[in-house]
């Protein structure tokens, strides 16, 4: 069994891991995550798209993924106000990687809807093989139903590129919690977008450590049983499997693998390079198993392993994105 990675970032040619979040998750996650970390701190970026690319070409699992930067925060100017130096890649430097490894490499691109020339980038790319775009609308403080937009998603929709939207909490960087809602979704879904939702619409509370958890359904937001249902009702609806091996997510996969009447719409993606521990965490599988799956070597191969937990490999999980992408 083979799929495609839906979603995963490629980070700033400018990256420096000198956040505090950063430095955590190099010093617990990096070694795991296939980092050479005395690399990875010397020159940050080559270290880390060596680890992608090579990551995917030695996966047991992964035929190819999707990459994506995200754009600046920009006013409706066109004038950056803010770059985070970690996420903000460009669409030029995933163009770069994608020349050089087309055969394992997807390119989205990420283009804020506030630039002024958005449309001509979108017709910019998409002649230059981007197959998709990815939006970051809580970190550009960006309300997608604002009729401004409108425009920006019939263009998406006259080439059949696939949208992937954030939606949920966010903890690598700023964002503006109004506009992580699952009515962020609205206005692509009715232009006739194919609208993929990232991360199963999972939001938490901090300091509610028993909602954050639990793996009663009672103490999931209720965004996430509001996905379920709008998967059902709209046949140009996603959701992404990605990042939900992360704690606070993690907890859900149980309930997820028995709603088996909406697994034709659900996507196989890691968040790469987000970190994840398949041994402390609240998921339901047995600590044999935990230690086992923390051996594999491969970040892709034991980010699929453990999913294959829940969604065995017959699941249509692990072929649905022939549905979203023109390869």
């Amino acid at each position: 069994m083979q799929t495609v990675d839906i979603h995963a970032h490629l980070l700033s040619s400018e990256v420096r891991f000198n956040r505090f979040y950063d430095r955590i998750a190099i010093m617990f996650f990096g070694k795991k995550m296939g980092f050479d970390v005395t690399k990875l701190l010397e020159n940050p970026y080559e270290a880390y798209t060596d680890a992608l690319v090579n990551g995917i070409r030695h996966s047991q699992y992964l035929k190819k993924s999707v990459l994506f930067g995200v754009d600046a925060r920009v006013n409706a100017k066109g004038e950056v106000l803010h770059k985070d130096l970690t996420v903000c890649a460009s669409n030029e430097e995933v163009l770069k990687i994608y020349e050089k490894n087309g055969d394992v490499i997807i390119p989205f691109f990420s283009i804020n809807p506030l630039r002024p020339d958005a449309l001509d980038l979108i017709d910019r790319y998409s002649e230059l093989g981007f197959k998709g775009a990815k939006f970051l609308q809580n970190y550009w403080n960006v309300n997608t139903n604002e009729a401004r937009y409108r425009s920006y998603f019939e263009k998406l929709q006259e080439k059949n590129l696939p949208l992937i939207v954030h939606i949920g909490s966010e903890s690598s960087i700023h964002s503006h919690k109004a506009c992580e809602c699952i009515s962020m979704l609205h206005h692509p879904l009715e232009v006739g977008v194919n609208v993929i939702a990232a991360h199963m619409a999972l939001s938490y509370t901090p300091f509610k450590v028993l909602q954050a958890f639990s793996r009663h359904p009672k103490h999931y937001n209720t965004e996430y049983f509001t996905l379920l249902e709008m998967l059902e009702c709209h046949d140009n609806l996603y959701a992404d499997v990605s990042a939900l091996l992360t704690p606070v997510r993690a907890k859900v996969l149980r309930h997820l693998s028995q709603q088996h009447h909406i697994h034709d719409k659900l996507l196989f993606g890691t968040d790469y390079p987000v970190p994840f521990s398949t041994v402390f965490n609240s998921y339901d599988v047995n600590y044999r198993r935990r230690f086992e799956l923390a051996r594999i070597a491969n970040v892709f191969d034991r980010y699929t392993q453990t999913m294959l937990e829940y969604f065995p490999r017959q699941s249509r999980l692990y072929q649905n994105y022939t549905k979203v992408l023109s390869l």
